[in-house]
């Protein structure tokens, strides 16, 4: 497996998680959800705030759409129903992107200005692209956690388990 598969395969592999963990947190109560646990972005809510916030800001760098931003911390949406379908929604714009690229246009030098530096950085759009998913891992895994120290099962997250990864002979 080589460059655009790989990404197809990891953008398949962010859905499938992002559904299977809202479908457990929604059987979280809201104020337990929102409540602080130490975590980088503090509560389960506020990191899928944050990983939503994040794919925003690199999908709108990504199409030439820039979204607006205040901070890394900003709170899009209060309410889970709403945080869910906006996921959602997001997720099949990242669909719809990833599937309209190219190995050629991954191996192509992207700019972009970073709000946490304050300058443009230039990479690989290939390079970009994988941290991207990198990033939505990490923080899913910091949710995991958390919902795993409530007493929440949030199953086998590995890549291996991905529906229809497996080679079947």
């Amino acid at each position: 497996m080589q460059g655009l598969d790989y990404i197809k395969t990891l953008c398949y592999y962010n859905s499938w998680m992002n559904e299977k963990i809202y479908s457990i947190c929604q059987n979280i109560p809201d104020a337990i959800r929102k409540e602080d646990k130490g975590a980088f972005f503090k509560s389960i809510h506020g990191t899928l705030n944050h990983i939503l916030l994040a794919d925003r800001i690199w999908l709108g760098r990504f199409k030439n759409q820039l979204f607006k931003v205040m901070s890394l911390e900003q709170e899009l949406y209060s309410d889970f129903v709403t945080l869910w379908q906006e996921r959602q929604r997001t997720d099949q714009d990242i669909e719809e992107w990833i599937y309209s690229l190219s190995d050629t246009k991954l191996a192509q030098p992207f700019t972009y200005h970073s709000i946490v530096r304050k300058q443009d950085h230039t990479y690989l759009l290939g390079h970009l692209v994988l941290h991207f998913f990198n990033h939505q891992t990490h923080h899913r895994g910091q949710v995991t956690t958390l919902i795993k120290q409530l007493g929440y099962e949030p199953g086998v997250t590995d890549l291996l388990w991905l529906p229809g990864a497996e080679i079947k002979e």
